[in-house]
């Protein structure tokens, strides 16, 4: 099956091609042309009309709890990773790793086996899991349950890693709370494909900069839940910014950070900067929602989105899609458009190795594709080349 956009302001991932025509053959890109080299004898070919409407590349959020109403922690199944999937494919998250928080090693397993499930089905939506925890320092802990913050239990590891190991993408824990042997056997056991994150971390500059140098590539959330910067002491905040090749992830939704914040990240580490929506459910957010200990509520917000806070008055996580980070990034932190659509697309692309197959509208990258309009309205989507209902 073939079809074509037309007339679309298309950002390639890299440039923006205005008045320009994308070409969809089943479920790749095939062809990008300029409305004026429009070949007249490919006329039987459907055409879809953008108007002068934003195609960017559908967007991939790498942390992200629930959808609308299921929470992975509370059912870790492929039919909840599912309904996941589509709460936030239909706000133009095409990609994403559904997330866990610090629980029990049962229940990371469950939702792994859950997500390779999915995997195998929608290897392009779903190509992994971000857990996040348990292994943090309880200093640091956010809203994660002290019933289940904690190292390593003998054992253990060679558990966690024994089944679907391929399946975890990320892994956030506090590296400081871990004894050498113990990271050295993450490293052993872990699969090729996951990439450790620092986060929920009370670490100092010194121990943040030697953990980056020793191969965790990543940091989690910046500014939430990790040591913040002061003069005599850079924390892990420092450490992220003063740091050559570290990359973090950022929620931009105005309530974990300030948007003077976010523009202050980005001047200082550009495009090694990430956005992450940390949606705790969206689409509308659900009110309450009680897991153990783990128990939160929506605040709404005349002037925003709305967050979740736990009975604590902690940020439990957002009530947001990676679009709405976008925007925020653009029109509150004044972050140029360019940049934030790279840093929810092509950016978390290349973090998960699929940067040849996803986060750019080129030949022969999967169609996973938005269609917005001026206001960063979503008016259509497609998932592998197929509208997204």
């Amino acid at each position: 099956m073939a079809y074509k956009f037309v007339n679309a302001h298309v950002f390639t991932g890299t440039d923006w091609l205005p008045g320009s025509s994308v070409k969809i053959t089943d479920d790749r890109i095939t062809e990008i042309i300029s409305e004026s080299a429009i070949d007249t004898t490919d006329a039987d070919t459907p055409v879809i009309d953008f108007d002068g409407d934003y195609l960017i590349p559908g967007l991939i959020d790498l942390q992200l709890y629930g959808g609308s109403d299921l929470f992975l922690n509370d059912q870790p199944t492929p039919e909840t990773v599912r309904h996941i999937y589509t709460s936030h494919a239909r706000n133009g998250t095409t990609t994403l790793l559904p997330t866990i928080h610090s629980t029990s090693l049962d229940i990371m397993r469950e939702s792994m086996a859950a997500v390779q499930v999915v995997r195998t089905e929608n290897p392009f939506g779903v190509p992994g899991i971000h857990i996040e925890g348990p292994y943090f320092n309880p200093i640091k802990r956010g809203a994660h349950s002290t019933a289940y913050v904690r190292t390593p239990a003998d054992g253990e590891l060679e558990t966690l890693f024994s089944t679907d190991a391929d399946v975890i993408r990320i892994l956030t824990l506090a590296p400081e709370i871990l004894t050498p042997a113990q990271l050295a056997t993450i490293n052993t056991l872990k699969h090729s494909n996951t990439l450790l994150s620092l986060g929920h971390s009370n670490a100092t500059y010194q121990q943040a900069t030697a953990a980056f140098n020793e191969g965790i590539p990543l940091a989690t959330h910046l500014y939430n839940a990790m040591r913040g910067y002061e003069s005599r002491e850079p924390g892990v905040v420092g450490a992220v910014f003063d740091h050559p090749t570290v990359r973090a992830s950022i929620i931009a939704d105005s309530y974990h950070c300030n948007p003077t914040t976010i523009r202050i990240a980005y001047r200082l580490l550009g495009e090694r900067l990430f956005l992450i929506s940390d949606a705790l459910f969206a689409n509308p957010p659900r009110p309450t929602f009680e897991l153990g200990q783990f128990v939160v509520h929506y605040e709404p917000d005349t002037n925003g989105p709305g967050r979740y806070v736990n009975n604590e008055g902690n940020l439990a996580g957002s009530a947001i899609t990676l679009i709405d980070c976008v925007k925020i990034a653009v029109e509150q932190a004044g972050i140029p458009l360019t940049s934030a659509l790279r840093m929810a697309s092509a950016v978390p692309a290349e973090i998960i190795s699929l940067g040849d197959q996803l986060g750019k509208i080129q030949p022969g990258y999967v169609a996973n594709l938005v269609r917005l309009d001026k206001s960063l309205r979503v008016k259509g989507v497609w998932t592998s080349g197929q509208l997204f209902a």
